[in-house]
């Protein structure tokens, strides 16, 4: 495949149309046209959907640009660091992120790894789906608990576990009544708690009264005395240390595990390295109490 007529293909797709690119890129307009064509006749696809005043890509030509784009912007960025005597991080850098470590710890992240490395730009979108790196062009993602996935490498940086907790006006009830519960989300069907006491495990029934879609509001529901809630004990610590929330028990099951996941087949570039960097940085022994100290 001929690499200056793909970087050119991937040019245009960028920019939406010939004109654009060739006014961004200060090339002729005739040129990208005539590269991309033959970029087609080689592969014997068409790429895009020419209109009369409109250019759109063909399903195979989003699928050529989703997959080589990144490509080319790593060949660019190692052939720069090789020119300069370096391997200092620059370029883009797309991570997918959860949305209760977004909400809580990835702003001030954010920040701090920017100052560190300004020649990084860094987006962050924040989505619970387990999105596909390679097709969505991630160069990171953070996950919790993730399955075991063939096509992604990575290594756990944090580590919570759940509690259940209640404002100090709701009594830990003795006699097997009802507990008003606050909840995430509509698929959180359940009727009883498993939590686990000094005195051993105890299961509470629950009722559940509201169904939130974020943690930080079943957090704040809490706080108001609406009921009792499962949550992660790193949002909860200094509600805990002040007496706004009083701990009734652990939930029984595995830890929260957060993973930072990306493509096996990908080099591992100067900018995810530095990231993951940056993560072990922030959370040195992944104990839900440095990430209780990142939660305001």
């Amino acid at each position: 495949m001929d690499l200056l007529a793909l970087a050119d293909f991937n040019l245009v797709a960028r920019h939406g149309g010939f004109g654009r690119a060739a006014r961004a890129a200060g090339r002729p307009k005739a040129t990208l046209s005539r590269r991309v064509a033959d970029l087609e006749a080689g592969l014997g696809l068409r790429l895009f959907e020419r209109g009369g005043r409109t250019l759109k890509l063909t399903e195979e030509g989003r699928a050529l640009f989703e997959r080589t784009g990144i490509l080319l912007t790593e060949l660019d960025e190692a052939a720069a660091a090789i020119a300069s005597g370096g391997e200092a991080p620059c370029g883009r850098l797309r991570v997918s992120a959860p949305l209760l470590f977004s909400q809580t710890v990835m702003g001030r992240l954010a920040a701090g790894f920017a100052c560190k490395f300004p020649e990084v730009r860094l987006e962050v979108t924040t989505d619970d789906r387990q999105v596909d790196l390679v097709e969505e062009g991630y160069d990171l993602a953070i996950r919790v608990n993730p399955d075991p996935d063939e096509t992604l490498v990575g290594k756990v940086f944090l580590r919570d576990r759940l509690v259940v907790v209640a404002n100090p006006g709701l009594a830990l009830p003795q006699d097997g009544s009802t507990v008003r519960a606050v909840v995430r989300g509509a698929g959180d069907g359940a009727e009883t708690w498993e939590v686990m006491t000094a005195e051993g495990v105890s299961r509470l029934a629950v009722d559940p009264v509201m169904r939130l879609s974020s943690l930080v509001m079943v957090r704040d529901a809490v706080r108001a005395g609406i009921g009792a809630a499962r949550l992660p004990v790193s949002l909860v610590t200094r509600d805990l240390d002040a007496g706004r929330l009083v701990h009734w028990g652990d939930v029984a099951g595995p830890e929260i595990e957060l993973w930072a996941l990306y493509p096996s087949r990908r080099l591992l570039s100067a900018r995810v390295s530095a990231f993951l960097d940056h993560l072990k940085a922030a959370f040195p022994n992944g104990t839900p109490g440095e990430l209780a100290i990142y939660i305001d």
